[in-house]
């Protein structure tokens, strides 16, 4: 039976993860510290009832603990996905930041070189590695803003600049895991992901927005609160991909690993799948039949107003293309939440 390591499998989509490779009958190793306590253990109680797995309750920012797992399993595959997602985190916490995603991952590239030079690591990465594009023409439509010069949106090959702890920290990961494959021969692939959603994400305030928004639209439809609160104006764009388009990407890729290999892939819809904070507003009202009234705040420093990846590098080397769309997956999402909250 082939082994699958999930680092901090606690996550919505990496709990989604690892049941859907147990019923693939994968021996599924998961290695978590539980960061997040709340909803990591609401999640743990979850998977418990529904899978069987071993868990290593070790921290990964610790060299010692990583190889003792890597070395005593030796996995087949790890999906690497211990990472602080938060860009107002990394700014109240830089250190923990850069422990999480950057030694957090030079730990486990290290133990994999040591002791199992053999596994293959499947690295979640984001877009915040590329700039906010401040100095690219903007257009401001009726309901979204747009880059009237990249019309196919953005590929691989755009700028890199970093404007904040997390984008450095997520950058220097990238950069580990790449390296890591030229000098030590080491299978990586990163994937650079803008906004996943689905089942078992608990949002917050700053992470997870379509969860978030979504949570906070049916508190106001029970009159729990009397408004949303948003940065800047509603116009911010995002490319959306639902967690089960994201598990085929990974299948789709471990077929393929050997054209992957050493690669950078950004990962999410072109424009027909993208959404701005108005357009899933008109969205929320018209499901939930009700008026959502916006409080309006300060710009976040270094957001970027719109950003859709362009996904023709993974499509012509795996022909993976996603499948659900965003609007099935907001009525997948607004039914899940309906269901944990009421």
């Amino acid at each position: 039976m082939k082994k699958i390591l999930i680092t901090w499998w606690l996550w919505f989509l990496w709990s989604n993860l690892a049941f859907e490779w147990y019923r693939k009958c994968y021996e599924i190793i998961v290695l978590d510290n539980f960061f997040k306590t709340d909803w990591n253990i609401i999640n743990y109680k979850w998977l418990k009832k529904e899978i069987k797995f071993i868990f290593e309750n070790k921290d990964i920012r610790i060299q010692n603990d990583v190889e003792k797992v890597i070395k005593k399993y030796k996995p087949d595959v790890i999906f690497h996905v211990a990472w602080q997602v938060a860009m107002t985190t990394s700014i109240e916490n830089p250190r923990l930041d850069f422990e999480v995603n950057t030694l957090w991952t030079f730990n486990l590239l290290e133990s994999v070189r040591l002791y199992s030079p053999d596994t293959i690591i499947l690295y979640s990465s984001t877009n915040k590695v590329y700039w906010d594009f401040s100095n690219l023409k903007l257009e401001e439509k009726e309901k979204r803003y747009i880059y009237p010069d990249y019309p196919n949106w953005f590929d691989e090959n755009i700028t890199l600049d970093f404007h904040s702890p997390y984008w450095c920290s997520k950058w220097s990961a990238d950069q580990y895991l790449l390296d890591y494959h030229r000098i030590f021969w080491i299978k990586t692939v990163v994937f650079r992901h803008s906004t996943m959603y689905w089942g078992r994400q608990f949002a917050s305030y700053d992470q997870w927005w379509i969860g978030w928004f979504i949570e906070q639209s049916l508190k106001l439809k029970k009159w729990e609160i009397n408004n949303i609160s948003i940065h800047w104006n509603w116009k911010q764009v995002r490319d959306l991909l639902h967690a089960n388009d994201m598990m085929n990407l990974y299948y789709t890729t471990l077929d393929n690993i050997d054209k992957c290999t050493w690669n950078v892939f950004n990962i999410w819809w072109w424009e027909k799948n993208s959404l701005s904070l108005i357009e899933l507003f008109n969205f929320l009202e018209k499901e939930l039949n009700i008026k959502i009234e916006i409080e309006h705040k300060e710009w976040r420093e270094s957001d970027q107003k719109s950003f859709i990846a362009n996904i023709s590098k993974i499509k012509k080397l795996t022909w993976w293309e996603p499948k659900i769309s965003k609007e099935q997956g907001l009525k997948d999402m607004l039914k899940w939440i309906e269901s944990i909250i009421n």
